[in-house]
């Protein structure tokens, strides 16, 4: 047994790095993966947006983030809908465990605040502008403190937020 050339060390070793790679989430290679499968997602996650409205909620959440008229994670969220904070809820649907995310749903009900599940924490992680998955987050019509300037922008922002809101009422009714 004899050495190895080099350049098969090296191929081997950029073959281990690749596959490494794909296996971490928020890796180019492992964006290209879906996210969340149809068997990680809970029994109770109805509505579940389709594809197109998980998408358009996200680039809305990504938009609400940017403009800090969000709230992210369960206890902030919750403490805003107990304050008669109104907006659109997006909550993950692979949530595990389940109990973590159960009183939402309730509290939005309650407080005619429209919800709808998204397929992956992930995603909606990333949307929220944060490294670290989120299970959930509200979105907000307009910044909580300080008087937001209106310019295209802000314009922008309400229509894709009335399109998306309006969405997100016509699926829970369907539901």
């Amino acid at each position: 047994m004899g050495k190895e050339p080099k350049s098969e060390k090296k191929d081997r070793k950029k073959s281990r790095k690749s596959e490494a790679a794909a296996s971490e989430p928020g890796t180019p290679a492992a964006a290209a993966a879906p996210a969340a499968t149809v068997s990680a997602i809970s029994v109770i996650a109805k509505p579940l947006a389709d594809d197109k409205l998980a998408k358009k909620a996200l680039k809305l959440a990504k938009k609400a983030a940017k403009r800090k008229q969000i709230k992210r994670g369960v206890k902030e969220v919750i403490k805003a809908i107990r304050k008669n904070v109104k907006g659109v809820c997006l909550i993950a649907g692979d949530i595990s465990p389940i109990d973590v995310i159960t009183p939402l749903p309730v509290l939005c009900e309650d407080n005619d605040i429209p919800y709808i599940y998204v397929p992956s924490k992930e995603e909606l992680g990333a949307a929220g502008l944060t490294k670290r998955p989120t299970s959930c987050m509200l979105l907000l019509p307009r910044p909580q403190k300080g008087a937001a300037k209106e310019d295209d922008e802000a314009k922008e922002f309400a229509e894709a937020y009335a399109e998306v809101e309006k969405k997100v009422k016509a699926a829970a009714v369907t539901f």
